[in-house]
């Protein structure tokens, strides 16, 4: 009784340990399974990260985006590319003007996320996924592609952190002093009798020769932009006597460590301002000529082909400066910066306007005159290269040949409406 009790007991603590020894190795098999599956779990946002961008979609706004002097502004924007730099990738923004559009593009897989806050039942009836930045007492959010769970889920850990109050926090901060140039500012005039307006007025003379204009007019341009001071640096990185950003320098053959020294500085502007008179060329009236290169100087080429765009389709002279810097103007009211003619959307035309007028102003009290202005008609001799504002276009597999527009690339055909 005893042999076979003990002789049971064995045999079933031996099958015991059997079924253990199996249910482990089975158990092993489904971890290394899940493993698999875990490995490849991200690879949406594996996808983007190997692309090297975040591809977003947007509607232009205050809020949402906005291109100033050619720095991306909007709390929807600064809160992408803040997402973008945790991992490790740069960002490009496709600018839609209705909500139709950005499901679209999203759908066709031309950007990785709309960027816009939408209600979330909306978002979910378009069979999307609702993800990332959000704003939980209007119960909107950013949206996603609905089998991009990996993706969806590390906007949410990301967003999950409280970061949308430090990044609202440094936004403001950033728009409230997009203004300050820490510059020194000089005397507008060293002495009128003399006619000598500052220490650079040979290398003004200089740039004169080359563009055409009268050199005090490229003096009033530069006190507008610096003071004089050859050191000032803008918030968004400008540097020197004429303010010119690094990447822009560097398209016009300067090299950055030459940006502060004056001769260099003011010469790459006047490549800068022969350029933009190569893109008003059909703007024949001098004076006209001048103040939409000043406007272009300062906003961007695309904002100002905007506003000429919106005075052609409301009756208006595009080649006249007075019936242009109206929608300038405007172009921070929606009615008009989401009208179906504009392609770069929200703008602070107001500071665009004012840097026209003061720059005309100075010229004047400088004793310029329209009669010293030469239009150029023939390319500049100079080793130009053409500024282009766009990002690199890069195959991806969102890009399908689609190309980003930036600023610089939009043009209306020009109107023989000078007079």
């Amino acid at each position: 009784m005893n042999k076979f009790f003990v002789s049971t007991s064995l045999f079933f603590s031996l099958l015991f340990l059997s079924c253990n020894s199996n249910r482990e190795k089975t158990n092993k098999g489904i971890n290394g399974a899940f493993a698999k599956v875990e490995s490849s779990s991200n690879m949406n946002v594996d996808r983007i990260i190997n692309s090297g961008e975040l591809i977003i979609a947007t509607i232009s706004g205050p809020d949402t985006y906005f291109d100033y002097q050619g720095v991306g502004m909007g709390l929807q924007y600064a809160l992408a590319e803040d997402f973008a730099q945790h991992i490790g990738v740069g960002i490009r923004v496709v600018l839609v003007n209705d909500t139709t559009e950005l499901y679209k593009k999203l759908q066709l897989g031309e950007a990785d996320m709309i960027a816009v806050q939408l209600p979330v039942e909306y978002i979910q009836k378009q069979g999307f996924l609702a993800a990332g930045a959000s704003v939980h007492t209007k119960h909107t959010q950013w949206a996603v592609r609905k089998d991009e769970v990996d993706f969806a889920e590390s906007l949410n850990d990301w967003f999950g952190k409280g970061i949308e109050l430090n990044i609202e926090k440094k936004e403001e901060k950033r728009f409230n002093s997009r203004h300050q140039v820490y510059r020194k500012v000089r005397a507008p005039f060293i002495s009128r009798e003399k006619n000598i307006i500052s220490t650079y007025d040979h290398y003004f003379k200089e740039a004169a020769a080359y563009t055409g204009w009268d050199w005090r007019l490229i003096a009033a341009q530069c006190y507008q932009e610096s003071g004089f001071d050859p050191n000032a640096v803008s918030w968004a990185g400008a540097k020197g006597l004429m303010q010119l950003m690094p990447s822009t320098a560097k398209k016009l053959s300067l090299d950055e460590h030459l940006i502060f020294r004056p001769k260099e500085n003011i010469a790459t502007a006047a490549k800068l301002i022969r350029q933009l008179q190569n893109q008003f060329a059909y703007i024949h009236d001098k004076e006209e000529q001048i103040q939409f290169i000043l406007a272009a100087y300062n906003g961007g080429i695309g904002h100002v082909n905007d506003a000429r765009a919106l005075t052609q389709k409301y009756g208006g002279n595009p080649n006249k400066w007075n019936d242009v810097c109206h929608y300038i103007l405007n172009l921070s009211n929606a009615r008009y910066y989401r009208d179906p003619v504009v392609k770069y959307g929200y703008m602070i035309g107001s500071e665009t306007f004012h840097y026209v007028q003061n720059i005309m102003q100075r010229w004047s009290l400088y004793g310029g005159d329209i009669s010293r202005i030469k239009l150029p008609h023939s390319s500049p001799q100079m080793n130009d290269h053409k500024i282009d504002q766009q990002r690199v276009h890069k195959r991806n597999r969102f890009s399908k040949e689609h190309k980003i527009l930036k600023p610089s690339d939009f043009r209306i055909e020009s109107s023989n409406t000078d007079d």
